[in-house]
């Protein structure tokens, strides 16, 4: 879903730029560097904690995580940046891009085991030069399950396009960041992620250690704002046009059928005669509630002083779901369950800009409101 979302957010751009009626990015395609560059990103840090306990909790945390299909901004744009886009048509959908469970896995089995190699290589004396020669073999075997279950990735493709005017344009070959380049052409860094955590501070810069999918990437940063702030920059965004990548714990209180999201949906306490009252942060900090899944905002409602009443979500549950594959938040819903926006800067105050130039609070990745189930 992070991955679709992220797409769908710059897909637009492509839409414009050629008056199509419909397109889609392959999801599959920067799925597979993802996957690639996550176990590159394993066994890079197995290597640099070679020294520590197999108890340690950075080490225990890494074999118990070794790779995962969930995702957020920061992992798209690295990807993106590095291998750039291709058409759905050039590198379609396979069974395993669309149920990842047992391709996870398999490659988890395998990254374990190599993890496992390169600690014992280095408890008999092996050099780092030999951990890192024997960690290039390791991603050929890693490389092959990848193609194995999505198919091998273009490096270079030819592709036309039907407009809304039903013109076809001239058949031009393109590398996959030559098309990215051509289709999307802004700067995925100018979009800047926000949360609203209340377990801590506000108006402060945080980064989770570990969270990418890069070895040379970076970690997922962000600035923690108040849920108005959030909501006016989010509203300002909506009100140019401008979709945003937007990530909630949208479990809570959904009514799947309408494809509704609101506190008025389903009413325990009446039902049990027993007071459920936890606050937002309360629930961070219970494990109770975190950033489950990440959607297209793409719409906003008002009343007539402007105050925001409604929300609207793409989402990539298809079109069986939901109302014909959307989604409708109350803003009483957003308060308390949405959890991250990523907006481009042109939408955010100079002050909460200038943010970003602090040294950030480095967390944990065990932390709760980071956990392994993010955005899967």
């Amino acid at each position: 879903c992070w991955l679709f979302t992220s797409l769908n957010v710059i897909r637009q751009k492509a839409r414009k730029k050629f008056s199509l009626k419909s397109f889609e990015f392959s999801e599959n395609y920067s799925f597979f560097w993802d996957q690639l560059e996550k176990s590159n990103l394993f066994l890079e840090n197995i290597i640099k904690t070679r020294d520590k306990d197999y108890l340690d909790r950075k080490v225990e945390w890494l074999f118990k995580h070794p790779v995962s299909d969930g995702g957020v901004w920061n992992m798209a744009v690295g990807v993106i940046d590095k291998y750039g886009l291709v058409p759905k048509s050039v590198m379609p959908e396979t069974y395993h891009s669309s149920h990842t469970r047992d391709m996870s896995r398999i490659i988890g089995k395998k990254l374990r085991e190599d993890g496992i190699r390169l600690r014992q290589m280095h408890e008999q004396g092996k050099l780092l030069e030999s951990l890192r020669e024997a960690k290039e073999e390791m991603m050929v075997d890693i490389y092959k399950l990848l193609v194995y279950h999505l198919g091998e990735p273009p490096t270079e493709f030819t592709w036309r396009y039907k407009d809304k005017d039903d013109k076809i344009s001239e058949l031009k070959t393109y590398t996959p960041v030559k098309f990215f380049k051509e289709t999307v052409d802004i700067d995925l860094k100018d979009y800047v992620m926000m949360m609203n955590d209340p377990t801590r501070p506000y108006n402060k810069l945080y980064e989770i250690e570990y969270y990418r999918d890069l070895v040379e990437g970076v970690n997922w940063k962000y600035i923690n704002l108040s849920n108005k702030t959030l909501k006016e920059f989010a509203k300002a965004s909506l009100l140019d046009g401008e979709a945003m990548y937007f990530a909630c714990d949208v479990g809570k209180q959904l009514n799947r059928d309408e494809g509704l999201l609101s506190l008025d949906n389903y009413d325990y306490e009446s039902l049990y005669g027993i007071k459920f009252d936890m606050s937002k942060k309360e629930r961070i900090l219970a494990c109770a509630s975190g950033s489950t899944h990440g959607m297209a905002l793409i719409g906003v409602e008002t009343d007539e002083n402007g105050k925001p009443t409604k929300w609207l979500l793409e989402n990539s549950w298809s079109k069986d779901a939901g109302h014909n594959g959307f989604l409708t938040m109350t803003d009483e819903w957003v308060d308390e369950y949405m959890f991250r926006i990523v907006i481009h800067k042109k939408y955010i105050s100079p002050k909460v800009l200038e943010i970003l130039k602090e040294k950030a609070v480095l967390l944990k990745p065990w932390d709760p409101m980071f956990l392994p189930i993010e955005d899967k």
